[in-house]
């Protein structure tokens, strides 16, 4: 039987991942007090067996935490946490990135810790609401702008949090660039009408996330950071622009001069939402010589398909590996997966629908 392309191993930097299959960053709201826990330890450790774990998104900075619930790797105690997290995964055989997300104008004072303030380029307001634990859904503040100093503040926060990652055990880590957050905050003429040498042109709009990539390369090494996109994603009131093809070309351009470990895109078309052209994912397939991870609306067909053809190098999956812990193990096995999700329990606070799912030989497998 011909072996599956998904299920050979990767090198990825200095790191020899065991499959092609990448469990993609999904925030699930269990870290109380944004500290690491034992829960968090027994669901990463349960699905250990991806080639590549990306945590959740990980606040680098007491303002970055927008979300309740989210895990920083700003202090001590945070990457404390982390280790007994790294530790249980390492022990399992796998490797594991974090990934870094400041949240920026996608947040709320309520989900802040004391002093925490609702930062970024420009001082423009998302549409749109955000949960808080306190008062439900309240609308998004109109964030503040940084100041020349705060952002070079910021940027030594990702720096410094890298460092801290690492420090925790991290294999790499992973830059949040997508999905509406600070960095593609930077990227998108919308959210920054900035007037210094951090807004305007593509290669002033880009700025921030490049000297972010080589400022965290420069502390951990080149082969131990991935950066993650989503050209044309409309996530977090994010709008379409003329120079989106533009904007990401001339990143993966750059991105290959640091020769950092990856690029990884999301593309959100499978619920719904605009896709990334077909053309723009090979445009940085080719621009870009390291390693690329596509993720959004995968299964193991499409996902050979694409690694075979030379598109991506690595696969992600994330809502499948919520019901399923032992996803390469039923993708080895060719067994159904479970379908059955609770979307209720996504971002909860407790162990229903985080560590329950059975793996296969407990399971009462639901197929459709």
């Amino acid at each position: 039987m011909k072996t599956k392309v998904s299920l050979t191993t990767h090198e990825l930097g200095s790191v020899t991942l065991s499959n092609r299959i990448v469990m993609a960053p999904m925030t699930r709201s269990r870290a109380i007090n944004n500290i690491p826990n034992q829960l968090m330890a027994t669901y990463y450790a349960q699905r250990a067996s991806a080639g590549l774990i990306i945590t959740e998104g990980v606040s680098p900075s007491l303002n970055g935490l927008g979300y309740p619930r989210i895990p920083g790797i700003f202090s001590t105690e945070q990457t404390a946490g982390w280790k007994q997290i790294t530790q249980v995964v390492h022990d399992k055989g796998g490797k594991i990135f974090m990934q870094l997300m400041h949240t920026g104008r996608i947040g709320h004072y309520d989900n802040l810790p004391d002093g925490g303030r609702v930062l970024a380029p420009s001082a423009i307001q998302a549409k749109g609401k955000m949960w808080t634990d306190q008062l439900g859904l309240q609308d998004f503040p109109v964030p503040q702008a940084l100041t020349a100093e705060e952002l070079h503040h910021a940027k030594n926060e990702f720096i410094s949090a890298a460092q801290n990652a690492v420090d925790a055990g991290f294999d790499g880590v992973e830059l949040h660039a997508a999905n509406g957050y600070l960095l593609e905050q930077f990227l998108s003429p919308f959210t920054n009408q900035r007037t210094d040498n951090y807004g305007g042109s593509v290669e002033n709009r880009t700025r921030f996330v490049l000297e972010v990539a080589a400022g965290v390369a420069q502390k951990i090494g080149k082969g131990k950071i991935g950066i993650r996109f989503s050209p044309y994603g409309l996530f977090n009131d994010m709008a379409h622009y003329s120079e989106i093809d533009a904007t990401y070309t001339y990143l993966a351009e750059e991105l290959d001069k640091l020769s950092i470990g990856y690029i990884h895109l999301v593309d959100t078309s499978s619920d719904g939402n605009p896709g990334v052209p077909l053309q723009l994912k090979t445009t940085i397939r080719n621009k870009f010589n390291n390693t690329i991870i596509l993720t959004g609306g995968y299964n193991l067909a499409n996902a050979e398909r694409d690694i075979s053809a030379g598109l991506a190098d690595l696969i992600g999956f994330a809502r499948p590996f919520i019901s399923n812990p032992d996803l390469v193990y039923r993708f080895q096995k060719n067994l159904p997966l479970n379908r059955k999700l609770d979307a209720s329990t996504f971002f909860a606070a407790d162990e229903k629908g985080y560590i329950d799912y059975p793996a296969f030989e407990e399971a009462s497998v639901s197929v459709f």
